[in-house]
């Protein structure tokens, strides 16, 4: 794992998210427990109809992120592993790893109360410009499910391959000219 725990102007260039007020430290081990908070919420809606305790699913939940966790940190050892961060909370996370045809997002998420907010389009844009200044498509895996879904397609992604339980979704640079890749400015 990455650690540094500064923060600093727009890194890589995300002007965008810098505007809606987005900033970015690298995490460290003092920020797992954030992250596994992070994780639970992505899982919350799936785990309520479960007739578990709540001793139960958080002990399933701990358990499951601290597997995503070390797989993550097993098959993307180069990635940028990053907490967002908004005014003085933590907001979310973005893991990014650039290879060198493409920029994957290993994952993007944000706590529910700063879902919908615009901070995760922004940031897209933001990876979108970044990787098509170098000539790069962008890519994730997203769970059929998700709401972002309808985010990604608006954003130009397509579904590259079904995988099951998620899509491989890919955003190419080749197929978008400079005037589309450059969207709307957030105020």
């Amino acid at each position: 794992m990455r650690d540094g725990a500064g923060t600093a102007g727009p890194p890589f260039g995300w002007a965008r998210a810098a505007e809606r007020g987005c900033r970015f430290r690298r995490i460290a081990d003092a920020d797992l427990p954030f992250l596994s908070q992070i994780y639970a919420a992505t899982r919350a809606e799936e785990l309520a109809p479960v007739p578990w305790s709540q001793a139960d699913k958080d002990a399933f939940l701990d358990h499951q992120f601290r597997a995503q966790h070390a797989h993550y940190q097993q098959y993307y050892p180069n990635a940028d592993w990053l907490v967002i961060g908004h005014g003085d909370e933590d907001i979310g996370r973005l893991y990014i790893e650039r290879w060198p045809s493409q920029h994957r997002i290993i994952d993007i998420a944000f706590l529910s109360q700063h879902r919908g907010k615009g901070y995760g389009e922004a940031l897209l844009h933001d990876v979108i410009d970044e990787a098509a200044a170098a000539g790069k498509d962008v890519s994730i895996h997203v769970e059929k499910l998700n709401p972002a879904m309808r985010l990604y397609r608006r954003l130009g992604f397509v579904t590259e391959e079904d995988k099951g339980v998620y899509d491989l979704m890919r955003w190419r640079a080749a197929a978008h000219s400079v005037f589309e890749r450059s969207g709307p400015r957030f105020a």
